[in-house]
Order: structure tokens, then sequence, then C-alpha cells
């Protein structure tokens, strides 16, 4: 694996390379980073070049300036700034969970040179629900009780009205590597209740761009329902297009990652 840091406007973006072969830039959202997609990337390495990055603001990818409110588009823009400097502007398969599935869209559709395929897995698009204004209302409360109280308070919160798993403590039974990734993801929590949720959840993707784009929709597999289902299947009726299921949950391309890979290589085949 190579590592590198990308200069772009207002952060210093890092990023790491595995394999040999077409680009495939795998996008996190929230508080993720590019170590959660460590074991995917390195089955997905036999056959691409696996890009992968810490979104600004989060761990290894700090900001330059001031923190201020991000947007969508901004994780767009560092996008295609990092294909430009990896992949030489080739096009590439282009894979975004979450927040990343929303930083692909944009890709896709101000820059859909550089995209040859795009699968969304889980979109958090709050803007396409029927009862988006409540769900503003929420993330106003997560910010207010952030604000308040702190971070783990505020994170509870989220996760429980939400219906995914809060970050899990790093235990000290843990390898070090996982210890510190998990203490990296817990911290950028601030970044995401000061930042991002409730400007990135007022995203509205081109529908234009994704009917007639490379595009494929998908959500995990696991049961009970979550928002993120809602979302996808509201994106679904948006668009007029059918939804994929994927082994796992919100994070199976972490917790299935070998199944995950056969899934994401037949998404991108097909």
């Amino acid at each position: 694996m190579e590592t590198g840091t990308l200069t772009v406007p207002g952060a210093e973006i890092h990023y790491e390379v595995r394999g040999a072969g077409p680009p495939l830039l795998l996008i996190n959202g929230g508080d993720g980073d590019a170590a959660l997609f460590g074991p995917l990337a390195r089955l997905l390495a036999e056959h691409h070049t696996v890009i992968t990055f810490d979104p600004r603001g989060n761990s290894r990818s700090p900001l330059t300036g001031p923190p201020a409110t991000q947007w969508i588009e901004d994780r767009g823009d560092d996008a295609r700034l990092l294909l430009d400097a990896v992949a030489g502007g080739e096009p590439a398969y282009v894979f975004g969970t979450s927040y990343g599935a929303m930083t692909g869209m944009d890709l896709l559709a101000r820059h859909p040179g550089r995209v040859r395929a795009l699968v969304a897995h889980e979109p958090f698009v709050i803007e396409l629900l029927p009862d988006a204004d409540r769900w503003h209302a929420l993330f106003e409360e997560v910010y207010g009780l952030y604000r308040r109280e702190g971070l783990r308070p505020a994170m509870r919160r989220f996760a429980e009205a939400v219906g995914v798993d809060d970050a899990p403590e790093p235990d000290e039974g843990l390898p070090a590597p996982v210890r510190e990734m998990l203490a990296r993801v817990r911290a950028n929590g601030e970044t995401v209740l000061a930042y991002e949720l409730r400007s990135f959840t007022r995203f509205r993707p081109d529908a234009g761009a994704l009917r007639t784009g490379p595009f494929v929709l998908v959500t995990g597999e696991q049961r009970p329902r979550t928002l993120l289902h809602r979302t996808t299947e509201a994106l679904a009726e948006r668009l007029g297009t059918r939804i994929t299921e994927f082994p796992g949950g919100h994070v199976g391309y972490l917790t299935h990652p070998a199944d995950f890979a056969v899934a994401l290589r037949g998404a991108f085949a097909a």
C-alpha cells in the first residue's frame, strides 16, 4: 500500500492506494476514514487500483483554515481532485456509502467524465422524504445536545433515531491498529455534528444525471429496517429504478468484506 497527502482548497487529504488495474475510488461517509475500507480494499486490489481517503476534517485529513459548515459539493471537489492526481483523469469506478454515496452522486452529476460507474450504498438523502422537516428538526436537537452535553450523548441520540450502531469504544483488548482507528472515528464525530450533519442532509441529488449515468443503487440486506433503507427507497422511487441488496447492514463493507467485494464486482459488471 502507498500513502500520500493531497493539498486541496481548505484541507490536506490523506489517501491510500493499493493494487493495479482500472481505478476504483471508495468514498466513506460520516465519521469514517480510509481504514474502514481496508479489508474490502485489499480484496478489490486484485483487479483494481483502489483509492481510499480520509474525508476532509476527519482523522488524517486536517482542515487548513478555520472550521466552517461543509457541503457535499466540497467532498465532491475533493474526490475529483484526488482522481486527477492519482488516476491521471482516467474514468474511475466509484463506490460510496452514506454521505459517500451522495458525494459520488455529486461527482457523477458535475464531472461525469470522471466516473465509469457509480454504486451508491444507502445514501442519506433526507430531503427526498415526505417527513424531511421532522428529521431536520431532530438533527437540530442532536446539535443542541452536542453543544450542551458533549459528543457521546449526542451521538447516542443520533444513532438511536437513525437505527445504526454507535461507534464502539476502542477496547484495550483489540489490536493496536483497530484501537487507533476506532479512536479516530469517535473523534471525527465532532466534525460530523458541528459542521456536516445539518448541511449534508440538505443535499438533493441531480435525478437527471442519475437516470442517464452509469448508476446502481444498493442497500444492506440486514434487518431491522433503518432510516437509511427509507432514504434509499425514496431515491429509487424518484428515479424509477430498482434497489440491489448487498451483504450486511450499513457497514457491510467492513463486517462482510469478502461477500461485499463479490457483490460490488457484480454491480460494476452489470
